[in-house]
């Protein structure tokens, strides 16, 4: 059963899955969670904030908090997708596509990954910028459809969505704790720095 039905659609019943429970053997493997409880598991331990909607009515009320948590109103926002620019025209923010100094990063992204809490991006969602040169604060839209196991899946996933032409600048962005320790990083988000990250995430499934 999806977490979101679990936790957000309020569902009391729920069917035994079979061989959980007491009399599950200590020697079978354990139990690997659905991939969307991975992903949220994940991308919280890693800082992120994740805000869940049933509905666009959610996701204009979601990224109206953003803004006033924020006092964000007539601000710059960087946003390279001209349909998301339109989507959101109701919030009297002042679009750009150039300024790079812009309060937020308004954007989508290729996938989430469940099992580090990552955010893949492409040339399609950030065009050739680097992550360091985007606004501190990102405010991204995907939807449950988006969430794959792995890199490699949604990597593999790129290239079978990109019959013509394969996009560039792939990237993949889990740091979003304000401070951390100096720790291992994976060689695809290798000195990528920490962002304040918004996920805004669409029930689609």
């Amino acid at each position: 059963m999806s977490i979101f039905k679990k936790f957000f659609k309020k569902s009391t019943e729920s069917k035994p899955v079979e061989g959980s429970g007491p009399e599950r053997s200590k020697y079978m493997p354990e139990e690997k969670p659905p991939l969307d409880e991975e992903f949220i598991h994940n991308f919280q331990h890693q800082g992120g904030r994740f805000l869940y909607a049933i509905d666009e009515k959610e996701i204009q009320q979601h990224f109206e908090d953003i803004l006033v948590e924020h006092d964000y109103f007539e601000k710059n926002v960087l946003c390279f997708d001209h349909e998301l620019s339109k989507r959101f025209q109701g919030f009297n923010l002042n679009f750009s596509s150039t300024k790079l100094d812009g309060e937020f990063f308004l954007g989508t992204c290729e996938n989430v990954i469940a099992n580090n809490g990552a955010i893949l991006f492409s040339s399609r969602q950030i065009k050739e910028t680097k992550p360091a040169e985007l606004p501190d604060t990102y405010v991204i839209l995907a939807s449950t459809s988006q969430i794959v196991e792995s890199i490699g899946e949604g990597l593999r996933g790129i290239k079978h969505n990109s019959k013509a032409h394969i996009p560039t600048n792939i990237t993949t962005l889990k740091n979003f704790k304000e401070k951390v320790l100096k720790q291992e990083k994976d060689l695809m988000d290798y000195g990528t720095p920490n962002k304040r990250v918004y996920l805004l995430l669409l029930e689609d499934l």
